[in-house]
């Protein structure tokens, strides 16, 4: 990817990052382990970002 990128996207890219951190241990315990990933979540190397 290039090194220039617009403000925009790097916008986007730091929102993608944020949403695919794990939820905190707390959510977890609180919804009694009903709740243990993000349903969307993103590995770097199998799914692409689609609209970056």
């Amino acid at each position: 990817m290039a090194h220039f990128k617009p403000l925009a996207r790097k916008l986007r890219l730091i929102n993608r990052e944020k949403s695919n951190q794990p939820i905190p241990l707390w959510v977890v315990a609180k919804t009694r382990f009903k709740v243990r990933w993000r349903p969307r979540r993103r590995h770097w190397r199998r799914n692409k970002l689609e609209d970056v």
